[in-house]
Order: structure tokens, then C-alpha cells, then sequence
């Protein structure tokens, strides 16, 4: 069992969480990660690059993007009038990682309670 703080804990992190686990929970946009993932950084992709190789629309990629953007997965480098999607060096995901450790540390405290519980039940 997890104490009333560390649970409070869990809900900050899931609080301060929740605009990246949107933007990553869509699989359109696990679609477009994936794409600039597999591109080049640098100067990043456009559009139109990105819809050729997910074989979406322009405007649902625009979309999407938007979402990535706000959710500060991804950055945007402007040329002129051209826009560079790429990934963004000061992600967000290192607080959702945050999240995921305590997570798993919460799982291992309950799942030793569950144990221990299960060896005094039977007398060992």
C-alpha cells in the first residue's frame, strides 16, 4: 500500500503529464513521431514530406502537429515561408519518464505489501 503522500505525488505527475500523454496516446500522432524520428533532424521535415510518408492529409498532419508542438514534443525551424518539423532537444519527456519511474516504484512497494501480506497469511 502506497502512503497518502506518495500517492499525491502521483497525481502531481500525472498533472503536470497530461498534455504529452494526450499528444502521444493518438496513434496518428505516434504515426508522425515515429516518421520524424526516422528523418533527418536537421533542418527537420516539412509537410509535405511527413504526409508523403504516413499517407495522411496535409491538414490532418498540420493537425497533429499542432498538438505535438503544444504538448512541446516537437519544435519548428522556419526558413522563410518553410517550415522544419523536428524532434525538440528539451522534450517534455524526460518528466514523463519522472512519471513512469514512480510508477514503477509504486507497483514494486505494493507488489513487496502483496508478498509480505501472502507470508503471514501463511505462516512462513
Amino acid at each position: 500500500m502506497i502512503n497518502h503522500g506518495d500517492g499525491e505525488n502521483l497525481v502531481n505527475k500525472f498533472n503536470e503529464n497530461q498534455d504529452i500523454l494526450f499528444a502521444i496516446g493518438d496513434q496518428t500522432r505516434q504515426a508522425i513521431l515515429i516518421t520524424l524520428m526516422q528523418g533527418l533532424q536537421h533542418p527537420g521535415m516539412r509537410v509535405g514530406e511527413i504526409t508523403a510518408k504516413t499517407h495522411l492529409s496535409r491538414p490532418t498532419v498540420s493537425h497533429h502537429l499542432k498538438i505535438l508542438k503544444d504538448a512541446q514534443i516537437i519544435s519548428v525551424h522556419k526558413v522563410g515561408t518553410m517550415n522544419y518539423y523536428h524532434l525538440d532537444s528539451k522534450s517534455k519527456f524526460k518528466s514523463l519518464k519522472g512519471l513512469i519511474d514512480q510508477i514503477e516504484e509504486m507497483f514494486l512497494k505494493c507488489e513487496s505489501d502483496t508478498i509480505l501480506y501472502q507470508a503471514e497469511r501463511n505462516g512462513v
